[in-house]
């Protein structure tokens, strides 16, 4: 099978990761690989590869760089036969790649790569992931990706990367770290600022909440996320995790544990403003930011985001 490999230069022109794999692949010119420096040439740089009979696509990026080669690849079905996708950690952050089996090294997630395809073994090694289509705006083409956020998380990661240096707590552990301290102003601080409510409707697979203001809101197609976090325990049988915190929610430090590892909170969790469940659609009514997969959508009055999976692809698994 024909392994492809694109890179995204935005992920980090010093990141030490990227680099190495940069600097494997001068060692293998029998690989087509294509750098990009601008998430623009995505397109022109997948529609190259595929002409070339591209089989397998191995994505040298981080998270950013996985939700556009995804949103690519979807949008309009100009691929038809789609690739196996192969997420290789060489971004800054790397959550999806990380849940989806991608080994921490990504020179040695790429060897292992292009031996499974040249010993037989690379289907042994795939599993099918749904991805989220998401729509949100009428103008604009559906974006793909794996994990979505509203309101404080955008404020969340927006304010990151305004406050600290880009050289500094990046990667998973940084990106923890703030979501995390986020996480705990939520479960502890006062409900202003950053953390303000978000006016909002949701009605998952038709069946509306009753909530109009949410303090957080996130859906993924992820059974988990960084650092083995589960914050969902929905019984629906369906693709789309859903967890909600209202206004005024109970607030304990035994709730946000039992949250993060994937339980209910309270015996009552709605009545404590709380809410978990699955879904096979989603549809918001909102004025606030989006965040999906890194990439932020910026607020936009009277937005109605409408979210399905109505795509499953097919990823290899490169960790030993």
């Amino acid at each position: 099978m024909r392994v492809c490999v694109l890179t995204n230069l935005r992920a980090g022109r010093k990141n030490a990761r990227l680099q190495r794999v940069l600097t494997f692949l001068k060692s293998r010119p029998d690989i087509l690989h294509i750098e990009t420096d601008s998430y623009q040439h995505v397109r022109e740089a997948l529609e190259l590869l595929a002409d070339k009979g591209m089989e397998v696509l191995a994505v040298n990026g981080g998270d950013g760089t996985l939700q556009h080669a995804l949103t690519e690849l979807l949008r309009d079905g100009r691929f038809p036969a789609l690739p196996l996708i192969a997420p290789l950690r060489g971004g800054r952050t790397n959550m999806n790649a990380l849940v989806l089996g991608s080994h921490p090294d990504p020179v040695v997630a790429l060897t292992t790569l292009l031996t499974a395809a040249r010993d037989g073994s690379l289907l042994n090694r795939v599993v099918q992931q749904p991805v989220l289509r998401v729509e949100y705006d009428p103008e604009a083409a559906p974006q793909f990706g794996m994990f979505f956020g509203v309101g404080l998380l955008h404020r969340a990661i927006e304010r990151k990367h305004q406050v600290l240096p880009k050289r500094r707590l990046q990667g998973l552990p940084g990106a923890a770290m703030f979501l995390g301290s986020m996480v705990a102003r939520a479960a502890f601080g006062s409900e202003s600022g950053i953390l303000m409510p978000d006016g909002m409707t949701v009605t998952l697979d038709q069946s509306r909440k009753h909530w109009d203001r949410f303090l957080l809101f996130m859906a993924t197609t992820l059974n988990r996320l960084f650092f083995n976090l589960r914050p969902f325990w929905g019984t629906e049988s369906a693709p789309i995790h859903c967890t909600a915190i209202a206004p005024g929610a109970r607030r304990t430090p035994g709730a946000v544990l039992r949250i993060l590892r994937g339980q209910a909170p309270y015996a009552h969790p709605e009545a404590a403003g709380y809410f978990s469940g699955n879904a096979h659609q989603l549809e918001l009514h909102l004025d606030c930011g989006l965040l999906l997969d890194g990439e932020l959508f910026a607020p936009q009055p009277g937005r109605i985001v409408r979210m399905t999976t109505d795509q499953r692809l097919r990823f290899v698994q490169t960790h030993t």
